[in-house]
């Protein structure tokens, strides 16, 4: 009996959401829907011309696999959390939060003196997210972070695809998966952005390697990765890099195959107003409904359903009750 079901890998992002509109994107010059990588500097000069927006969600730990990890816990499946924060308050907020969660980490000791990294998430009224990421000390994370006790303590282990973008990061997923695999632990990859795939694909390609367990992308990470514009296409594309695999369409629900059999899983109908996390979420309601052994299918709707009830708040995730609620309600 392993101690954890998923161990994660990612940025360590403290979040601030702003309500934007297309015009205030335009005039900022920020791209719409993707993750862009900034300086600090260019982090304040958004946020001098944002300082009269409502902001509805300030100073929450994120980052992508933090986000999953934090869910999959929080539904029953317990997590341990690889990053790097500073050791400024923003680092002391993450690590509370991660705690509060009930995810173990291994940031228990003196940190790096630096400044812990920051996401600024840009809502407009279709819902959409546009997200100024400065890693901070984040960018700094490598194979020395690892704990790879935890990891071969692990059923999963689970990688967020933006590690491709430090050359540390991407050293420290390479060698976290080596370790996984090693020690019979299943791996998992979130591509985590069109932008990831696109732009840094060797990368992205040196994750996967020899091939994965399970993948998680939204339709157009598919279609990227298989450098396509079908979905037919992109699917078998997606067989040669992973055993299984799950691939969001939003309102289109999901498609997920899970080594035998692919299957079209319905999203539920919602009234979205910020998707920031949804991808998240599913992910981590996913590790977990197979975590308890449901088969795939059952856990693409129970993680369609998380997911829409993500899109339906601000922010990347829901009040601890609600986790509860949500499992209770559908298992």
């Amino acid at each position: 009996m392993k101690q954890y079901k998923v161990y994660g890998i990612g940025a360590a992002l403290v979040d601030t959401e702003i309500q934007v509109s297309d015009t205030d994107l335009a005039t900022m010059g920020v791209e719409k829907g993707v993750m862009t990588l900034v300086d600090e500097a260019r982090q304040a000069e958004l946020l001098q011309h944002l300082q009269t927006h409502l902001v509805t969600a300030s100073h929450a730990s994120g980052g992508s696999a933090a986000n999953t990890i934090i869910a999959a816990a929080q539904f029953g499946a317990p997590g341990f959390m690889t990053c790097k924060v500073a050791g400024d308050a923003d680092g002391d907020l993450y690590l509370a939060d991660l705690e509060a969660a009930g995810v173990k980490h291994s940031l228990t000791g003196s940190r790096d003196t630096g400044t812990t990294g920051k996401c600024l998430v840009l809502i407009t009224p279709d819902a959409e997210r546009s997200m100024n990421s400065f890693l901070g000390i984040s960018e700094q994370l490598s194979t020395t972070e690892l704990d790879e006790a935890a990891i071969a303590d692990s059923e999963y282990l689970y990688i967020e695809g933006y590690q491709v973008t430090s050359p540390s990061g991407l050293a420290a997923a390479v060698r976290a998966r080596d370790v996984a695999q090693s020690q019979g632990v299943k791996t998992a990859l979130s591509f985590s952005d069109p932008g990831m795939v696109e732009f840094f694909r060797d990368g992205m390609a040196e994750i996967v390697g020899d091939g994965l367990d399970l993948i998680f992308c939204n339709e157009a990470e598919a279609l990227g990765w298989a450098q396509c514009e079908s979905l037919d296409e992109a699917v078998v594309s997606m067989k040669q890099a992973a055993r299984s695999f799950a691939i969001t369409r939003g309102a289109n629900g999901a498609l997920v195959w899970d080594g035998q059999t692919l299957t079209e899983v319905a999203s539920e109908p919602v009234s979205a107003v910020d998707t920031n996390g949804a991808g998240d979420m599913f992910a981590g309601a996913f590790l977990y409904a197979i975590s308890r052994g449901e088969d795939y299918p059952t856990a693409a709707r129970f993680a369609n359903r998380c997911a829409g009830r993500i899109v339906e708040n601000y922010g990347p995730r829901l009040k601890g009750p609600d986790y509860a609620a949500l499992r209770d309600g559908f298992f």
